[in-house]
């Protein structure tokens, strides 16, 4: 009777096992969607219209962008959260809605809880900029005036809690100097606003400020990667200038509901690391300012946990809130 019981059992293991496997083998069977948690017209929008482009040409299935955007990405991720767990909607999370909105308010999704990682996707670099007026060439000349001139200077972001209101504030502190956080609704206005002389500097991402750089409008004085960016070799790192600790890099995954079928996530990993792989693709998003960068589920997973204690030690530390 337990013989006939255990063999029970490990067939029906088997038997999962297998239609998992022919789930995924024929995956996708009909048009997935992927949800945008930024309007369109933005980074992250803009990498997956190119990331959908090239996945419906390997599938042969058109990808059906889904833009949900609103709350710093939180609304996007709770919609995708409530999604079917059948591999056929999947979303591209960053640094924002992932790591950090959860250390900041009480949020009505769980990263660990609702959603399984699949793969990181890019990463890309902020760049300190100042506007070609102000008298300062290097980041040294910049916190030298910055103390003198004590209070005086402001540095935009594109809201509290957001990653250039994070880069500022390590800056801040490292630097030891006091400057004083303009936030603003969005990036492309804080840009603006450095650009009519409202604020002083701006840690960017790359894709608001290049074309404002190679105008000579903006001047770049340090990037804030560990190695200088391919995608912009001529701008030193931070690292380079006396702030070793001062590495931060805007960073790009994508996730699938909980309960997504194992198979499944596999079959998304390794198509996603063939279209990240794409020469197209590669260009397509260096003219964004990032670098694709494909990873195993776990290495996404643990990187994300990482992220979140480092960022969580410098919100309490700085007393950052979002009210």
């Amino acid at each position: 009777m337990h013989l006939k019981g255990a063999c029970a059992a490990m067939l029906a293991i088997v038997a999962v096992v297998c239609t998992g496997g022919a789930v995924a083998q024929s995956y996708p069977s009909k048009p997935p969607r992927l949800i945008v948690t930024y309007p369109p017209g933005g980074s992250s929008d803009l990498m997956g219209r190119v990331l959908g482009q090239k996945l419906s040409e390997l599938w042969g299935q058109q990808v059906i962008i889904e833009s949900k955007p609103g709350a710093a990405g939180s609304i996007g991720m709770e919609f995708a959260a409530r999604q079917p767990a059948d591999g056929y909607a999947f979303v591209i999370g960053n640094f924002g809605p992932v790591a950090i909105n959860p250390l900041l308010s009480k949020l009505p999704y769980d990263i660990q809880k609702d959603f399984l990682p699949v793969s990181m996707l890019c990463t890309g670099p902020n760049i300190l900029v100042v506007n070609s007026a102000t008298p300062v060439n290097n980041v040294q000349e910049l916190v030298t005036l910055a103390q003198k001139d004590a209070g005086k200077l402001n540095f935009g972001t594109s809201g509290p809690g957001s990653m250039s209101h994070l880069v500022g504030e390590m800056f801040k502190r490292q630097a030891q100097i006091n400057i004083v956080q303009v936030p603003y609704k969005g990036g492309v206005l804080a840009v603006q606003d450095l650009m009519a002389g409202q604020v002083q500097l701006i840690f960017s991402d790359a894709l608001p400020v290049m074309q404002h750089i190679r105008a000579g409008k903006l001047r770049p004085l340090g990037i804030t990667s560990k190695e200088r960016s391919p995608l912009s070799p001529e701008i030193p790192t931070m690292a380079e200038q006396g702030f070793p600790e001062l590495v931060a890099v805007n960073w790009w995954g994508v996730l699938v509901p909980a309960g997504t079928p194992r198979p499944i996530i596999e079959k998304l990993n390794a198509d996603l690391a063939k279209v990240l792989a794409n020469a197209d693709l590669k260009e397509k998003y260096a003219q964004l300012g990032v670098e694709p960068v494909s990873s195993t589920p776990e290495f996404f997973g643990e990187f994300i946990r990482i992220e979140a204690a480092r960022y969580a030690r410098l919100i309490k530390d700085a007393n950052i809130k979002v009210e």
